[in-house]
C-alpha cells in the first residue's frame, strides 16, 4: 500500500474486491463447455504464434526471442492483473502525491477520506472494463503465483473467455473462427514486445514521465476519479456533461503533458493499427467467416452499447481508442503500400524512428524522414 500521512491513498485490495464483486456475470457455459473454451484459446494463441511471425516478418528465422505465458483468465483474473499493474505505474504519481500531502490545502479532508474510498471508485471502474476487454497483452504487473510474467520483468498475455463468448454469441458469428481471430489480434501485440526488446522500458519510460509530470493536489484526483465513478453509476445529473467532453486523462493534463500524451498516442495508434492491419492480413488465410466477423466487429466498436456506455467511454478516453485502431491501420498500410513490410519494421529499429503524431496522420512524411534520410 502507498500511504499519505499515514492514510492509504489506494487501497488496492478493496478495489479487486470490489471490482469483482460488481462485474457483471459472464455468459451461462456448462463446465464442460468452459473447459472446451479454455483449451480451444490456447491451441489458437500458439497458433496465432506461427502465422503472426510468418506475416510480420519481426523475428528473424532462427532466432527466439523471450516467451511469455499465454493466461486464459476470467473477468476476476483480467481485474487482478490490471489492478497489479496499476499499482506498478503508478507508483511515481502516489510518492509525489505523498510529497506534496502536508502542504495539501485539502490534505486533512483526503486524509478522511482514504483510501477505501478511493478503492471503491476504482473497482467500480474496473468492474465496467472487466466485461469489455477480449484479450491484453498485460505489460508491466511484475509475476506472482497466480498471474505468472515472461522473465526479465516480461508480461503476460491474457484472453478474457467470458468476454469472447459474449461476444461472438451477441454478434451471431461462427465461434471458432471469432476465437481464432481475436487470438491473432493479441498475438500481435505479444510479438511487438517479445520482438522488439527495448519496446516495453520506452513505454513505461514515457508513461513515468506522463506521471511524474502531474502539477495538481491530490484532491484533485480524487474529484476526477468520482467523476468518473459518477457516470459509471448514472449519478451525474441528467444533462450535465463533463468539462466540453474532454476524457479523464485529458482534464489533468500539464503542457508538459500534452507533448508526452502526444507521443504516447502515435505508439498506440502504431501497436493497435498494426495489430488490426495484421489480423486482417493473416485472416484470410486461416479464418473462413472473417468478412463477416470484421463487418459485425467494427460496427459493434462503432455504436457502443449503451447511452451511459458511450459516456462513460468519452470520459476514460476510450473513444481516443477506437480512434488509435483506425488511424494507425492507416497508417501502416499506408506504409507497407509504399515500401514493402521489410520497410515498414525499420519503425521497430528505435525510439527514433517510432512514427510522431503528425505522421501517424500523414504517413509519406515517416517515409521521408526515415526511409529518403537514410538513403
Amino acid at each position: 500500500m502507498t500511504s499519505i500521512g499515514g492514510a492509504e491513498m489506494v487501497d488496492w485490495n478493496l478495489a479487486v474486491a470490489t471490482a469483482t464483486r460488481l462485474v457483471r456475470p459472464g455468459p451461462e457455459v456448462t463446465r464442460e463447455e468452459a473447459r472446451a473454451v479454455v483449451a480451444e484459446l490456447r491451441r489458437h494463441a500458439k497458433a496465432s504464434e506461427e502465422h503472426v511471425r510468418a506475416f510480420t516478418r519481426m523475428i528473424p528465422e532462427g532466432h527466439e526471442p523471450e516467451d511469455t505465458p499465454v493466461l486464459v483468465v476470467d473477468r476476476a483474473g483480467w481485474i487482478r492483473a490490471n489492478v497489479a499493474g496499476f499499482r506498478e505505474l503508478l507508483k511515481p504519481l502516489l510518492e509525489k502525491m505523498q510529497e506534496r500531502r502536508s502542504g495539501s490545502s485539502g490534505g486533512a479532508v483526503l486524509g478522511a477520506v482514504g483510501g477505501k474510498v478511493t478503492g471503491v471508485e476504482l473497482g467500480m471502474l474496473l468492474s465496467f472494463l472487466a466485461s469489455r476487454v477480449l484479450g491484453q497483452y498485460e505489460t508491466f504487473a511484475p509475476a506472482t503465483r497466480e498471474l505468472p510474467a515472461g522473465e526479465n520483468g516480461g508480461g503476460r498475455l491474457l484472453l478474457v473467455a467470458p468476454n469472447i463468448v459474449h461476444v461472438e454469441r451477441e454478434l451471431d458469428v461462427d465461434p471458432h473462427d471469432f476465437r481464432l481471430w481475436v487470438s491473432l489480434h493479441e498475438e500481435t501485440h505479444r510479438t511487438q514486445f517479445t520482438a522488439v526488446p527495448w519496446l516495453r522500458d520506452h513505454l513505461q519510460g514515457e508513461i513515468q514521465s506522463f506521471l511524474s509530470a502531474t502539477d495538481m493536489d491530490p484532491m484533485t484526483v480524487l474529484e476526477r476519479l468520482r467523476e468518473a465513478a459518477q457516470a459509471l453509476t448514472g449519478a451525474r445529473p441528467e444533462g450535465e456533461e463533463d468539462e466540453g467532453g474532454r476524457s479523464l486523462v485529458e482534464l489533468v493534463q500539464t503542457p508538459e503533458q500534452r507533448e508526452i500524451l502526444g507521443r504516447l498516442t502515435a505508439v498506440m495508434s502504431l501497436l493497435e493499427g498494426h495489430a488490426d492491419y495484421v489480423m486482417d492480413g493473416v485472416g484470410p488465410q486461416v479464418v473462413p467467416s472473417v468478412a463477416e466477423i470484421r463487418e459485425k466487429f467494427q460496427q459493434r466498436r462503432a455504436k457502443g452499447a449503451s447511452r451511459l456506455d458511450l459516456a462513460l467511454r468519452r470520459l476514460l478516453g476510450l473513444d481516443a481508442k477506437l480512434r488509435q485502431y483506425r488511424d494507425g491501420e492507416r497508417f501502416v498500410r499506408a506504409v507497407v503500400d509504399e515500401v514493402g513490410m521489410e520497410g515498414f519494421n525499420r519503425v521497430w529499429t528505435s525510439p527514433n524512428t517510432l512514427p510522431t503524431k503528425a505522421e501517424i496522420a500523414k504517413p509519406a512524411d515517416w517515409v521521408a524522414r526515415v526511409h529518403r534520410k537514410a538513403e
